[in-house]
């Protein structure tokens, strides 16, 4: 007998009427480590409107949130809501309201190269290794005694401000203890990981799932016939080009238990696999503008739906478990 997770998106936005408010041209601005999952957004959204055009700046987090504040878009997705300050700063500087909703729960990834032994971490071993009480791979598994190289994207991006927040002391930086290799975006992250036996990549999971690479050799009609589906079951495949690190959180909430999960989205939707974070859309544009438009379809039931081929989870689903007996 095996059990078989099957979730159900619910969204409370409509689907948008076309040619209402969905033609023109605009600008998203996105964390780089969400730049899959936004390619597909735009590129469904476009296919369902064909007036629509949106073009996507990738950057650090913070430099989406300086341009919302700056008033140099009105439209990001980043990994936290924005502050109190923040939302006043928009309201009375810009004139704008803020919309803003949770559209995924992303999970950080551990990868390492194909020919490294270690297959599993706890959070407490990952924080001493990135506040430098553990530097080399013999000090986790095998006989290597090299450094450990800690890969990172860009600096300031999302996945540094997490492992940062979530493993170091308030006000401290990770370069205050260790020095970590920032590359410009999560792909290189991937590519280092592939080619250096020594180094530990720091990913956004959405960069690992197969799902939503092979669904984009698929005509874009017949995807978009597939994303319509009311269900669809928690079992995207991962990369095997890389090793995919196994993370344990022994607590007190869980009895202390050493078992490591991996990012399958069953384990994050469970809370099991300990590194996430949910995943914002934020948008100061007003109703009667396309950019609302590309908002409320994000939100709604075909973009979550292209969020669940990511690898990650989309926010508006409730998970059933379905047993089924052979």
């Amino acid at each position: 007998m095996s059990a078989l997770a099957v979730m159900t998106l619910v969204s409370s936005c409509g689907e948008i009427k076309r040619g209402a408010y969905a033609s023109g041209t605009d600008a998203v601005f996105c964390d780089d480590g969400f730049r899959n999952i936004l390619d597909e957004e735009i590129q469904a959204f476009e296919f369902n409107y064909k007036d629509a055009h949106i073009v996507p700046f990738y950057m650090s987090e913070q430099a989406c949130i300086d341009s919302l504040l700056a008033d140099n878009c009105q439209s990001i997705i980043i990994t936290r809501d924005l502050t109190k300050e923040e939302r006043s700063h928009i309201k009375s500087q810009n004139k704008r309201i803020v919309r803003a909703q949770p559209i995924a729960v992303d999970a950080v990834a551990m990868i390492v190269n194909k020919d490294n032994p270690v297959g599993a971490l706890s959070m407490d071993e990952i924080g001493k290794i990135l506040r430098g009480e553990i530097k080399r791979w013999d000090q986790l598994a095998g006989n290597d005694t090299t450094a450990i190289k800690v890969v990172f994207d860009a600096e300031g991006s999302s996945t540094v401000s997490y492992m940062r927040d979530t493993f170091l002391p308030e006000g401290k930086k990770i370069s205050d203890y260790i020095k970590a290799y920032a590359q410009k975006n999560n792909s290189e992250v991937f590519d280092v990981v592939k080619r250096d036996p020594d180094a530990l990549g720091i990913i956004s999971v959405s960069w690992l799932g197969n799902d939503l690479s092979v669904a984009k050799t698929v005509p874009i009609e017949q995807r978009m016939e597939d994303y319509a589906n009311e269900n669809d079951s928690i079992n995207t495949d991962l990369t095997t080009e890389v090793n995919i690190i196994k993370v344990s959180n022994p607590n007190q909430d869980n009895d202390f238990s050493p078992v490591a999960y991996k990012p399958y989205q069953l384990y994050i939707n469970s809370g099991e696999y300990p590194l996430f974070r949910k995943v914002w859309m934020i948008s100061t544009a007003s109703n009667s503008t396309m950019l609302h438009s590309f908002y409320t379809f994000v939100t709604g039931f075909v973009g979550q739906k292209i969020i669940i081929k990511s690898g990650i989870m989309p926010y508006h689903v409730n998970s059933r478990v379905v047993e089924l007996v052979k």
